[in-house]
């Protein structure tokens, strides 16, 4: 007995997984684009912390746009399950490209993960909570 795709559910989620690394990428070039305006334009008016702080809350909003219009005009069902392992999908793209790109431009480790520390007024850790959870926020509620 042969498996289709209509009686094998597995291979229609395969698709749809997929098509959540297409806002995912709009993400990336966002975060570039506002990687760039932060330090031509944002931290030489404001200085490195505010800069960083602005940069973050910019990213975060855009972060939450781009979810919203995805989830918005998909015509996909997701299940909570799916749209938990989508943003944990964002989530490790994300940090993945930011360690590679760091280990590219040669910044030790330490320093990556310092942008991660709360307790020394980074706000970096908010980007990854945001790609994580606004699929479960935006995915199940929007246009149903």
């Amino acid at each position: 007995m042969s498996s289709t795709p209509a009686s094998n559910p597995g291979t229609a989620r395969r698709p749809r997984l997929l098509r959540s690394l297409v806002p995912w990428a709009l993400m990336a070039a966002v975060a570039v684009v506002n990687g760039v305006f932060r330090e031509t334009v944002i931290v030489p008016r404001t200085g490195e912390h505010a800069g960083h702080v602005l940069s973050t809350g910019l990213l975060t909003a855009a972060i939450a746009v781009i979810s919203y219009a995805f989830f918005a005009t998909t015509d996909a069902e997701y299940t909570r399950a799916e749209l938990a392992a989508v943003g944990a999908g964002w989530t490790v793209l994300t940090v993945g490209f930011e360690f590679l790109v760091g280990y590219v431009e040669g910044t030790p480790v330490s320093v990556t993960l310092g942008q991660y520390d709360v307790f020394s007024g980074q706000v970096w850790i908010l980007v990854p909570l945001t790609l994580f959870v606004t699929p479960l926020l935006f995915g199940r509620r929007v246009g149903r």
